[in-house]
């Protein structure tokens, strides 16, 4: 497993990026056309911790094609405690994403979406790192990020990385494991089941 060392300002939960709005405006999956939003499966969720407890809010879908989109409706909340971006996209890959002073702690599941997807390859763009080699391509999980953003809320790194690298769990899957660590599977299970369908 290939992970990033990211030359960026540390937190206390790992690297940071420092990012300003308008990045990663880019569109998804590749191939739809410079500006042409493409209706992409999956969901996004924000989940927001405030006195202990968990509360999650659907996000809109645009944020599954635009890296920006999803940074600044987390932004939005606005959250005294932890705020966290799941997206799991086109049942493909998931992101995290988590505002941080300063910056956003970004991990991507694996990295090879960028290959396919903008949103992917804006989540490698912020973390100042290039899209993989289709010559390096195989079949294992090429993660990508800050594996530790959740050590805070129970979840360390080295455990963090066996949930990405579970390669039998499809990214939905994977995200619910992760909630379930953290305390607020029962918060997203309430929001995703009554998603609409995309």
């Amino acid at each position: 497993m290939r992970l990033s060392s990211v030359p960026f300002t540390a937190s206390a939960t790992g690297p940071t990026v420092v990012t300003m709005a308008g990045q990663g405006a880019q569109t998804a999956p590749r191939g739809g056309g410079q500006g042409t939003v493409v209706p992409l499966d999956g969901w996004a969720v924000a989940v927001t911790r405030e006195e202990g407890r968990w509360r999650a809010v659907s996000m809109d879908r645009t944020a599954l094609a635009d890296l920006d989109s999803a940074i600044t409706a987390l932004r939005a909340l606005r959250s005294t405690g932890a705020v966290i971006g799941l997206l799991d996209v086109d049942d493909e890959f998931f992101v995290l994403v988590r505002p941080v002073p300063g910056g956003v702690s970004l991990l991507l599941s694996d990295a090879v979406a960028a290959l396919d997807y903008d949103v992917a390859a804006d989540v490698l763009d912020l973390l100042r790192l290039d899209v993989p080699d289709e010559d390096e391509v195989d079949d294992d999980p090429w993660p990508e990020g800050d594996l530790g953003m959740l050590a805070d809320l129970g979840v360390p790194a080295d455990e963090l990385a066996v949930l990405v690298d579970e390669i039998d769990l499809y990214p939905d899957e994977q995200l619910t494991a992760i909630a379930r660590r953290c305390g607020f599977a029962e918060e997203l299970a309430r929001i995703v089941e009554t998603a609409p369908a995309s």
